[in-house]
């Protein structure tokens, strides 16, 4: 027979109300004593809570619907992931998402997370980018996590991709680097600003950059276009000025850096040194020597956006920059 909430409070010799705050969240008011021990009734009785029922009760399940935008393809999903999940458990929730693409209508996809009845909607992105929102859509959301939306109807949570490159650049000074080269991502946001930080920080150093190149030969960039980077390699390496650092774009573009370098018959870092963003571990920690890179703040990005769509009292709409996290290992 299953156990009811009156179960419990005549056990605890509380109200049900009691029960159900303890358990359920609810707003009884109680001391943490109270709820410890209303907690331990619960679980030697073995309690379930029935979903379906405190679903009718309060017009919502204790779930976190996720729109994903590419997300759930995305090497980085697994980051951001757990840190939406870790704080939902946290909480007595428990986070879904529906992936929004093959051409379907976006109001088609909210239409199919909220039959769920979730607390809260996130949309989460794939990449950094501007997201331009229905009406409707935007007044769904809770959060944007890793893009932004483009009129700032909604709180969104990106990263400081314009302070990480600050901070990489600065960390390849340091080193003592000062012709340095910059193989970007062309035609994307995160290229966009991290070229800004690139060029603010060697300003700030009074050093003169040595160029910004396009990582492949297309306007946008992308993982399958052809690569432009043993172009620029080459002519860099054959220039007047060879550089003594290269940054690059992500972790793939150092990759290939680390290719040329090898062809050349050069060593890094003691002939020049490689920096990078994203922090794909696998790889990074992979390469020969292993990758100095800027890891995505993904995991930090996930945490905050579930506190922001479980808080009691949300805040105006706003956009919130997370750092980036410098690894350093041995290539600078």
């Amino acid at each position: 027979m299953a156990v009811s909430l009156s179960d419990i409070a005549e056990r605890a010799g509380v109200s049900v109300k009691t029960v159900s705050g303890a358990l359920h969240g609810g707003s009884a008011r109680m001391s943490d004593d109270t709820r410890q021990k209303i907690k331990a009734i619960a679980d030697e009785l073995g309690y379930v809570t029935n979903l379906a029922a405190r679903g009718v009760r309060q017009g919502w399940l204790p779930l976190v619907g996720v729109i994903s935008d590419g997300l759930i393809t995305s090497p980085f999903a697994t980051e951001i992931v757990r840190g939406l999940d870790g704080a939902a458990r946290s909480a007595g929730m428990a986070v879904f998402a529906i992936n929004h693409g093959g051409g379907r209508e976006i109001d088609a996809v909210l239409g199919e997370v909220q039959q769920f009845r979730p607390r809260a909607v996130a949309y989460a992105a794939m990449f950094h980018k501007n997201v331009a929102l229905p009406d409707k859509l935007a007044g769904a959301l809770g959060v944007m996590i890793n893009c932004r939306e483009a009129t700032g109807r909604v709180t969104s949570l990106v990263p400081d991709e314009e302070g990480g490159a600050r901070e990489i650049v600065r960390h390849l000074l340091a080193a003592g680097r000062r012709r340095i080269a910059f193989i970007n991502l062309p035609g994307i946001l995160a290229g966009t600003l991290r070229e800004k930080g690139f060029h603010a920080a060697l300003a700030e150093a009074g050093v003169a950059p040595l160029g910004v190149f396009p990582a492949v030969r297309r306007s946008v960039y992308s993982d399958r276009a052809p690569s432009l980077v043993p172009v620029h390699m080459d002519a860099l390496l054959k220039s007047g000025e060879r550089p003594d650092a290269i940054l690059c774009g992500n972790d793939r573009v150092a990759m290939e850096v680390y290719a040329a370098l090898a062809r050349a018959g050069l060593r890094i870092p003691h002939d020049i040194a490689v920096a990078s963003f994203d922090n794909q571990v696998e790889l990074a920690s992979r390469l020969d020597p292993p990758l100095t890179t800027m890891a995505l703040p993904h995991r930090a990005m996930g945490r905050l956006a579930m506190e922001i769509l479980l808080a009691e009292q949300p805040e105006p709409p706003h956009l919130r920059k997370l750092p980036f996290h410098l690894v350093e290992r041995a290539s600078v």
